[in-house]
Protein backbone atom coordinates (compact mmCIF):
# COMPACT_ATOMS: atom_id res chain seq x y z
CA UNK A 1 0.00 0.00 0.00
CA UNK A 2 1.61 3.37 -0.98
CA UNK A 3 1.49 6.28 1.65
CA UNK A 4 -1.51 7.72 -0.26
CA UNK A 5 -3.06 5.39 0.07
CA UNK A 6 -2.76 4.46 3.65
CA UNK A 7 -3.22 8.26 4.36
CA UNK A 8 -6.55 8.14 2.39
CA UNK A 9 -7.72 4.64 4.97
CA UNK A 10 -7.17 6.91 8.23
CA UNK A 11 -9.28 9.47 7.25
CA UNK A 12 -12.82 8.79 6.49
CA UNK A 13 -15.40 10.51 4.87
CA UNK A 14 -17.10 13.06 7.83
CA UNK A 15 -19.95 15.38 7.38
CA UNK A 16 -19.26 18.73 5.80
CA UNK A 17 -18.58 21.53 8.38
CA UNK A 18 -20.62 24.43 7.61
CA UNK A 19 -18.38 27.80 6.44
CA UNK A 20 -19.17 31.77 6.68
CA UNK A 21 -19.77 33.31 3.68
CA UNK A 22 -16.15 34.99 4.27
CA UNK A 23 -14.63 31.71 5.25
CA UNK A 24 -16.23 30.08 1.89
CA UNK A 25 -14.64 32.95 -0.10
CA UNK A 26 -11.06 32.89 1.66
CA UNK A 27 -11.25 28.89 1.13
CA UNK A 28 -12.25 29.86 -2.72
CA UNK A 29 -9.63 32.20 -3.35
CA UNK A 30 -6.81 29.92 -2.46
CA UNK A 31 -8.55 26.92 -4.59
CA UNK A 32 -8.27 29.57 -7.49
CA UNK A 33 -4.30 30.36 -7.26
CA UNK A 34 -1.81 28.65 -9.63
CA UNK A 35 -0.56 25.78 -9.51
CA UNK A 36 3.01 25.43 -8.62
CA UNK A 37 5.67 24.46 -11.34
CA UNK A 38 7.35 21.58 -10.10
CA UNK A 39 9.91 22.05 -12.48
CA UNK A 40 11.16 25.14 -12.32
CA UNK A 41 14.88 25.93 -11.45
CA UNK A 42 15.33 25.07 -7.65
CA UNK A 43 17.04 28.92 -7.69
CA UNK A 44 13.83 30.49 -8.72
CA UNK A 45 11.75 28.12 -6.28
CA UNK A 46 10.16 29.07 -2.80
CA UNK A 47 9.84 26.22 -0.98
CA UNK A 48 7.81 26.29 2.83
CA UNK A 49 9.89 23.86 5.60
CA UNK A 50 6.49 22.98 7.76
CA UNK A 51 6.73 21.85 11.35
CA UNK A 52 3.41 20.74 13.47
CA UNK A 53 3.05 20.05 17.00
CA UNK A 54 0.27 17.23 17.87
CA UNK A 55 -1.59 16.39 21.07
CA UNK A 56 0.22 12.83 20.78
CA UNK A 57 1.47 11.15 17.45
CA UNK A 58 -1.80 8.76 17.01
CA UNK A 59 -2.59 9.73 13.62
CA UNK A 60 -6.52 8.63 14.23
CA UNK A 61 -6.83 10.59 17.75
CA UNK A 62 -4.52 13.01 18.64
CA UNK A 63 -5.19 16.82 17.43
CA UNK A 64 -3.19 19.30 15.68
CA UNK A 65 -1.85 22.08 18.26
CA UNK A 66 0.12 24.40 16.03
CA UNK A 67 1.84 24.60 12.55
CA UNK A 68 4.98 26.58 11.70
CA UNK A 69 6.13 27.17 8.81
CA UNK A 70 9.40 29.05 7.03
CA UNK A 71 10.09 30.02 3.55
CA UNK A 72 13.06 29.18 1.71
CA UNK A 73 13.38 30.98 -1.64
CA UNK A 74 16.32 31.91 -4.10
CA UNK A 75 17.90 29.46 -1.45
CA UNK A 76 17.52 32.14 1.42
CA UNK A 77 15.92 31.87 4.46
CA UNK A 78 14.29 34.76 5.34
CA UNK A 79 12.93 35.13 8.89
CA UNK A 80 10.39 37.73 7.96
CA UNK A 81 8.87 35.19 5.30
CA UNK A 82 7.95 32.67 8.07
CA UNK A 83 4.30 31.65 9.73
CA UNK A 84 2.99 30.21 13.27
CA UNK A 85 -0.67 29.57 14.15
CA UNK A 86 -1.99 27.86 17.67
CA UNK A 87 -5.67 26.29 16.78
CA UNK A 88 -7.53 26.74 19.53
CA UNK A 89 -8.47 23.71 22.03
CA UNK A 90 -11.62 22.37 23.38
CA UNK A 91 -9.79 20.09 25.68
CA UNK A 92 -6.07 21.07 25.96
CA UNK A 93 -3.50 18.08 25.96
CA UNK A 94 -1.70 16.16 28.70
CA UNK A 95 1.11 17.50 30.85
CA UNK A 96 3.72 15.28 29.45
CA UNK A 97 2.66 16.32 26.04
CA UNK A 98 3.01 19.93 26.86
CA UNK A 99 6.73 19.29 28.06
CA UNK A 100 7.49 18.73 24.49
CA UNK A 101 6.22 21.81 22.78
CA UNK A 102 5.82 24.02 24.81
CA UNK A 103 2.68 25.18 24.24
CA UNK A 104 0.25 25.81 27.15
CA UNK A 105 -3.25 25.02 28.13
CA UNK A 106 -4.08 28.83 28.38
CA UNK A 107 -2.48 28.90 24.91
CA UNK A 108 -4.27 26.00 23.52
CA UNK A 109 -7.51 27.61 25.31
CA UNK A 110 -6.56 31.13 23.73
CA UNK A 111 -5.58 30.03 20.09
CA UNK A 112 -7.37 30.94 16.99
CA UNK A 113 -10.28 29.02 15.58
CA UNK A 114 -9.18 26.02 13.82
CA UNK A 115 -10.92 26.96 10.59
CA UNK A 116 -9.14 30.33 10.90
CA UNK A 117 -6.23 28.94 11.19
CA UNK A 118 -6.06 26.57 8.58
CA UNK A 119 -7.31 29.37 5.82
CA UNK A 120 -4.30 31.55 7.03
CA UNK A 121 -1.86 28.94 6.68
CA UNK A 122 -3.36 28.27 3.26
CA UNK A 123 -3.12 31.88 2.09
CA UNK A 124 0.21 31.90 3.50
CA UNK A 125 1.24 28.35 1.81
CA UNK A 126 -0.69 29.06 -1.49
CA UNK A 127 0.49 26.15 -3.65
CA UNK A 128 4.28 26.49 -2.56
CA UNK A 129 6.03 23.00 -2.43
CA UNK A 130 6.44 21.61 1.28
CA UNK A 131 9.15 20.39 2.59
CA UNK A 132 9.38 18.64 6.02
CA UNK A 133 11.85 16.09 7.83
CA UNK A 134 9.29 12.29 8.25
CA UNK A 135 6.81 13.99 6.77
CA UNK A 136 4.08 11.98 6.61
CA UNK A 137 3.27 12.96 10.17
CA UNK A 138 3.06 16.60 9.37
CA UNK A 139 1.15 15.98 6.10
CA UNK A 140 -1.45 13.17 7.79
CA UNK A 141 -1.90 15.94 10.78
CA UNK A 142 -2.61 18.71 8.66
CA UNK A 143 -4.92 16.82 5.60
CA UNK A 144 -7.05 15.61 8.73
CA UNK A 145 -7.58 18.59 10.34
CA UNK A 146 -8.33 20.34 6.99
CA UNK A 147 -11.16 17.69 6.17
CA UNK A 148 -12.21 18.05 9.69
CA UNK A 149 -12.49 22.16 9.92
CA UNK A 150 -12.98 23.05 6.07
CA UNK A 151 -14.69 20.02 4.41
CA UNK A 152 -10.98 20.18 2.18
CA UNK A 153 -9.46 17.44 0.95
CA UNK A 154 -6.07 18.68 0.96
CA UNK A 155 -3.04 16.54 -0.52
CA UNK A 156 -0.35 19.24 -1.74
CA UNK A 157 2.94 17.53 -2.92
CA UNK A 158 5.15 17.40 0.11
CA UNK A 159 9.22 16.82 -0.32
CA UNK A 160 10.59 14.67 2.65
CA UNK A 161 14.15 15.27 3.78
CA UNK A 162 14.46 12.08 5.91
CA UNK A 163 15.02 9.86 2.04
CA UNK A 164 16.22 12.93 0.29
CA UNK A 165 18.79 13.27 2.94
CA UNK A 166 20.39 9.62 2.81
CA UNK A 167 20.08 9.78 -0.77
CA UNK A 168 22.06 12.84 -1.92
CA UNK A 169 24.71 12.22 1.64
CA UNK A 170 25.35 8.39 1.67
CA UNK A 171 28.62 8.78 2.66
CA UNK A 172 26.82 10.31 6.29
CA UNK A 173 24.20 8.58 6.87
CA UNK A 174 22.52 5.55 4.12
CA UNK A 175 19.19 5.19 5.48
CA UNK A 176 16.79 6.80 7.74
CA UNK A 177 17.85 8.40 11.19
CA UNK A 178 16.52 10.82 13.87
CA UNK A 179 16.19 14.46 12.57
CA UNK A 180 19.13 15.23 15.18
CA UNK A 181 21.56 13.13 13.78
CA UNK A 182 21.80 15.37 10.51
CA UNK A 183 21.49 18.81 12.45
CA UNK A 184 24.71 17.28 14.64
CA UNK A 185 26.59 15.70 11.24
CA UNK A 186 26.46 19.22 9.83
CA UNK A 187 26.70 21.40 12.78
CA UNK A 188 23.36 23.21 12.80
CA UNK A 189 22.19 23.98 15.97
CA UNK A 190 18.05 24.04 16.64
CA UNK A 191 17.87 26.43 19.31
CA UNK A 192 14.61 25.28 20.72
CA UNK A 193 13.32 21.58 19.61
CA UNK A 194 9.81 20.42 19.42
CA UNK A 195 8.80 24.38 18.57
CA UNK A 196 7.71 24.66 15.45
CA UNK A 197 9.42 27.77 14.17
CA UNK A 198 12.51 26.74 15.43
CA UNK A 199 12.61 23.14 14.26
CA UNK A 200 11.46 24.85 10.88
CA UNK A 201 14.19 26.88 10.82
CA UNK A 202 16.84 24.29 11.91
CA UNK A 203 15.03 21.74 9.27
CA UNK A 204 15.48 24.55 5.93
CA UNK A 205 19.40 24.86 6.73
CA UNK A 206 19.40 20.94 5.93
CA UNK A 207 16.97 21.82 2.93
CA UNK A 208 19.98 24.51 2.15
CA UNK A 209 22.47 21.53 1.90
CA UNK A 210 20.16 19.20 0.11
CA UNK A 211 19.76 21.82 -2.59
CA UNK A 212 23.54 22.51 -2.90
CA UNK A 213 24.36 18.68 -3.35
CA UNK A 214 21.21 18.52 -5.71
CA UNK A 215 22.55 21.08 -7.98
CA UNK A 216 26.19 19.48 -8.19
CA UNK A 217 24.62 16.37 -8.82
CA UNK A 218 22.04 17.84 -11.67
CA UNK A 219 19.06 17.84 -10.23
CA UNK A 220 17.52 21.32 -10.31
CA UNK A 221 13.73 20.89 -9.60
CA UNK A 222 11.23 20.11 -7.31
CA UNK A 223 10.70 17.17 -10.13
CA UNK A 224 13.83 16.19 -9.65
CA UNK A 225 13.86 16.18 -5.76
CA UNK A 226 11.00 13.97 -6.06
CA UNK A 227 11.97 11.83 -8.38
CA UNK A 228 15.37 11.61 -6.38
CA UNK A 229 13.01 10.83 -3.27
CA UNK A 230 10.94 8.28 -4.84
CA UNK A 231 14.26 6.39 -6.39
CA UNK A 232 15.17 6.45 -2.48
CA UNK A 233 11.97 4.95 -1.08
CA UNK A 234 12.42 2.06 -4.00
CA UNK A 235 15.70 1.17 -3.33
CA UNK A 236 15.26 1.26 0.36
CA UNK A 237 11.93 -0.80 0.61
Amino acid sequence: MSWLEHLRTLFRPQATPVLSPQQSRQLAQWQALPACDWQQDSRRCRYLIVDVEASGLNLKQDRLISIGAVALEHNVISARDAFEVVLRQDTVSSRENILIHGISGAEQREGQEPADALLQFLAYSQHTPLVAYHAFFDQAMIARAMQQQLGLRYAPRWLDLAWLLPALFPEIYGGIVGLDKWLDAFGIQNFQRHNAISDCLATAQLLQLTLQRAAERGIHSPQGLAATERMQRNRIS
